[in-house]
């Protein structure tokens, strides 16, 4: 089985756990390993109601040990990345205005526009976006009247909910928006996509050739690169 049909059986398993259906109504319809579909569906919590079903259902009487057992242990391992995250936030310390601009710049490294006096970072996550933002007041003193906003968005999303969800987040009035990109959906194609993001993604722009070249030297200083020679 080539991986876009293994990547399908993992989604319908998946939505099957949503519904509530057991390991083994699961694996009655899709052809795995019970550990493959624990895998898959280990993260995937279930309702009171759903929960309820299953200790009930005679049939899977004997699966309730390993219900609450299953339980448990995604308790545990949550509390597990919770104790991992305060133990990572006392490691750092206090994030001084320095961090923060060096942070930045790395940010901008990876996934900032390059091109020369054309600023521009873009991302899908919400909190990347609110810093760099944050950012470009700070560290580059851009007018709010400067600042663009642009969203690439796949098609059957709510355009007006993206554009209401990142000018709330930024700041940027819906005016300064250039117009959204709508990725059309490909008909016909066995390609799945796995990561559509109901916002879509937003990039922050600002035209500034001195504050573009003083980002990029910043780069080159932080990274220990040449300066560019811009021509």
């Amino acid at each position: 089985m080539g991986y876009s049909g293994k990547l399908e059986e993992k989604l319908k398993a998946q939505e099957l756990r949503r519904r509530g259906l057991s390991y083994g109504e699961i694996l009655e319809q899709i052809k795995v390993s019970k550990d493959t579909l624990s895998r898959w569906c280990r993260d995937i919590p279930l309702t009171a109601s759903q929960k309820k079903r299953l200790l009930e259902n005679k049939s899977l009487g004997q699966r309730k040990g390993s219900l609450i057992a299953a339980d448990n242990k995604r308790r545990r391992r949550f509390a597990r990345i919770r104790e991992i995250h305060i133990e990572a936030r006392r490691e750092l310390g206090p994030i001084k205005k320095r961090d923060k601009l060096i942070a930045g710049i790395l940010l901008y490294a990876g996934e900032g526009e390059k091109r020369d006096g054309a600023v521009g970072f873009a991302n899908s996550d919400p909190k990347l976006i609110k810093f760099m933002m944050n950012w470009f007041k700070e560290f580059c003193n851009v007018p709010p009247s400067k600042f663009r906003g642009a969203i690439w968005l796949h098609e059957g999303r709510s355009e007006s909910d993206a554009k209401k969800f990142w000018s709330e987040l930024t700041g940027i009035p819906l005016s300064q928006f250039h117009k959204t990109y709508i990725a059309k959906n490909k008909t016909g194609s066995k390609k799945i996509r796995k990561n559509i993001h109901e916002f879509g993604v937003f990039a922050i722009r600002f035209s500034d050739k001195d504050k573009h070249r003083r980002i990029m030297g910043w780069i080159s200083a932080v990274l220990g690169g040449r300066i560019s020679h811009v021509h």
